[in-house]
């Protein structure tokens, strides 16, 4: 399961994990508080998971600069999940543990929820990536636009992204140059756009006039590969390795910089 639909709106598993784990804090140093007739700390949690945001969203921003310099505006568009854990992390824990030395009376409830928090996300990410570790790609036969079937990865013994994408959807019109660009800065990575929903004949007027290839368009009329990833919406996608091993997952419109720190997988996960 990569993400999860809530009516109007989706949430990555990470997202999520991340919102339960306050959750968890927050009621843990609660219930301290009142067993110990002390203040709510829930106002120096709050305080510090958006700390802990803000800071994640800063760190990430100054290592990729480079990629915003010609899109600046996209600086404040948390939409492209642009975040660095460890920074933000570090600042929220410093913060939490700054407020409950100045004040004696919260520090226990502060101690109960930072460490039932952490510990909260900390298994549900464990459990995530070892169930998402080397995940193999979907069992669907896809077409191409003849209606010829096609199996990934096939014989290329590239890394592989594959786009999960609709003619319909805003925000996979969007991402699309960005992901052109990065193909063509890459030629070690294959690119793969993987309509799902449509046929051939119903977006090919959208591929002529974006500047994809046939060659490069796939499609699951029935959205089989979705469904059985779990991704609950577009635009999604997918990094694997050269075998076809799931390596990591973004969900949303993609930006330079979020789409740069994904290829990263690649480089992480090449064999000594």
């Amino acid at each position: 399961m990569l993400s999860f639909g809530f009516g109007p709106f989706v949430l990555a598993i990470h997202h999520l994990i991340a919102l339960a784990a306050l959750g968890i804090a927050l009621a843990s140093g609660g219930w301290v508080a009142r067993r110990r007739g002390v203040p709510n700390p829930e106002a120096t949690l709050f305080r510090g998971f958006l700390l802990a945001l803000l800071v994640a969203r800063l760190a990430f921003v100054a290592s990729y600069a480079h990629q915003y310099l010609a899109t600046p505006w996209q600086v404040i568009d948390l939409r492209d999940g642009g975040f660095l854990l460890g920074p933000g992390l570090l600042t929220s824990v410093a913060y939490v543990t700054w407020r409950g030395w100045r004040d004696a009376p919260s520090r226990h409830p502060l101690a109960a929820a930072m460490a039932a928090g952490l510990l909260c996300w900390g298994l549900a990410s464990w459990a995530v990536y070892r169930h998402q570790e080397g995940q193999p790609m979907p069992s669907v036969v896809l077409h191409d636009a003849l209606g010829q079937p096609v199996t990934l990865p096939g014989g290329d013994p590239r890394p592989l992204v594959v786009n999960l994408w609709a003619s319909w959807c805003p925000p996979c019109r969007r991402e699309l140059p960005v992901l052109l660009q990065a193909q063509a800065q890459h030629p070690g990575i294959r690119f793969v756009f993987l309509n799902q929903g449509e046929l051939p004949q119903t977006v090919t007027n959208f591929i002529a006039t974006a500047g994809l290839a046939s060659t490069q368009v796939l499609y699951d009329p029935n959205s089989q590969w979705g469904r059985q990833l779990g991704a609950a919406a577009l635009p999604t996608t997918l990094f694997y390795s050269a075998n076809g091993d799931l390596l990591g997952s973004h969900l949303g419109e993609l930006s330079a910089a979020s789409l740069a720190d994904g290829l990263n997988v690649f480089a992480r996960n090449i064999a000594p």
